[in-house]
C-alpha cells in the first residue's frame, strides 16, 4: 500500500499546506492532504496539485459526531463560555454566543465524501471515529483505498470489521488531538509504552497493514515501530517547524523555546483532548473544560485567534508531541530526507 516508509502526517487546522504535503512528497515521503475542518471546495483546491504529480497520495477526513450534544453538554459548554471570559477580555475576542452551524458540527462530511466519490483519490483515512461498511464499500467501489486510525486493540479490532484496507496506530504520544474514539475509562490513553510496543500488540490481534504514528521523536523510533510489524511511520510534529508548514510562527517558535519543558493531554481548546505545551491556558482551563467537540474549538478559536494576533502564545494551542525538542526548523525535505536516510 505504501511504496515508502515515511508518511507525512496531515495536520489539520492549516498546519498541513498543500506546499507541505508537495514538499514532502518530492523528498519521498507519502503525503496527505488534511481535509478535518476544510469545506469540500476548500478540500478539493488543497488537493488538487497532489493530484497533478500523478503520485499515491492520502486524504485525511475528521468522522463526525453522530448524536447531537446532550443538554447536559449544553449545560457545561455554556459554564466554560463563562469562566474564559476574563481570558477573553485579556485580548478583546469575543466568545460566540450560540453553538456552531450543523454543516461545522459536521465537517462538511457529506459534501466532503460526494466529492471523494466523484473524484477519486487513491487513500482515504478517518480519524476520531470509524466509517461505516457503506462508506468503506464505497471508496472502494470507485478504487480507493481505506485506512482507520486506532489507538488500542479493541479500536483496531472494530476498525477490522468494516472492510478498511490499513489502520493507523496512534500512540498516546502523538501531538494534537488523539484519534481514540472507544470509551476508555478503565485504561485511559497514556504514553507509558512506546509507539513499538503498542503497534507489537495491535499486529498480534489484527492481520492489516500497520502504520505507527504518535511519539517519533527521530529516526531510532520510527525504526523501532517498523521492526515491530508497522509497513511505515507517520511525523507530524516533526514537521511542525519547517518552511512549508502553515503553523503560526509563535507555534513554531514555542516548540525550540526552552520555557516549555511539557506536554499535556487537555480538552480546554477543542473539548477533544490533544496534546499540546503546558501553557498558561492549559494549566487554568484543563480541569473545567468539558467533553463537547468540536462545539468547544468554535467556542475558543476567537480567543485563540486573538492571542496570535497579540503574538501571545500563553493562550495558543500549542501542539505537540511527546518528542517536540526534536523538532527542526527549515526545509521540509531536509526533515524528510534526515528519516529516510536512517529508514
Amino acid at each position: 500500500m505504501f511504496i515508502t516508509p515515511l508518511i507525512a502526517a496531515p495536520m489539520a487546522g492549516g498546519t498541513t499546506t498543500t506546499e507541505l504535503a508537495l514538499a514532502a512528497q518530492g523528498a519521498g515521503a507519502f503525503a496527505f492532504a488534511a481535509g478535518g475542518y476544510k469545506t469540500a471546495d476548500q478540500l478539493a483546491a488543497h488537493i488538487a496539485p497532489l493530484r497533478a504529480t500523478g503520485l499515491d497520495f492520502g486524504v485525511n477526513l475528521f468522522v463526525p459526531r453522530d448524536d447531537p450534544l446532550s443538554a447536559r453538554g449544553v449545560a457545561a459548554l455554556s459554564a466554560y463560555r463563562t469562566s474564559l471570559r476574563s481570558t477573553a477580555q485579556r485580548y478583546g475576542a469575543q466568545l460566540p454566543a450560540v453553538a456552531p452551524d450543523e454543516d461545522k458540527v459536521q465537517d462538511y462530511w457529506t459534501e466532503k465524501m460526494a466529492l471523494l466519490l466523484a473524484d477519486p483519490v487513491p487513500l482515504v483515512s478517518f480519524t476520531f471515529g470509524l466509517a461505516s461498511n457503506e462508506v468503506v464499500a464505497s471508496l472502494h467501489k470507485v478504487g480507493t483505498r481505506v485506512a482507520a486510525s486506532v489507538t488500542n486493540v479493541a479500536e483496531a479490532l472494530a476498525a477490522g470489521a468494516t472492510g478498511v484496507d490499513a489502520l493507523i496506530v496512534q500512540h498516546a504520544g502523538a501531538g494534537g488531538h488523539t484519534a481514540a474514539f472507544l470509551p476508555s475509562k478503565a485504561t485511559p490513553p497514556d504514553a507509558s509504552g512506546t509507539l513499538a510496543q503498542l503497534v507489537a500488540a495491535i499486529g498480534a490481534a489484527v492481520s492489516l497493514p500497520l502504520v505507527g504514528a504518535g511519539g517519533v521523536s527521530g529516526p531510532s523510533d520510527a525504526k523501532a515501530a517498523l521492526a515491530a510489524g508497522a509497513v511505515a511511520v507517520a511525523i507530524g510534529t516533526a514537521l511542525i517547524r519547517t518552511d512549508e508548514s502553515g503553523a503560526r510562527q509563535l507555534h513554531k517558535d514555542a516548540l525550540a523555546d526552552p520555557f516549555y519543558t511539557e506536554t499535556a493531554m487537555t480538552r480546554s481548546f477543542t473539548g477533544k483532548p490533544a496534546r499540546a505545551l503546558v501553557n498558561e491556558f492549559v494549566r487554568e482551563h484543563t480541569a473545567c473544560a468539558p467533553e463537547a467537540y468540536p462545539e468547544v474549538h468554535f467556542l475558543t478559536a476567537p480567543l485563540r485567534s486573538a492571542a496570535a494576533a497579540a503574538q501571545d502564545p500563553r493562550a495558543v494551542n500549542l501542539w505537540a508531541g511527546i518528542g517536540w525538542k526534536s523538532a527542526q526548523s527549515g526545509p521540509a525535505a531536509a526533515v524528510v530526507g534526515s528519516f529516510l536516510h536512517e529508514l
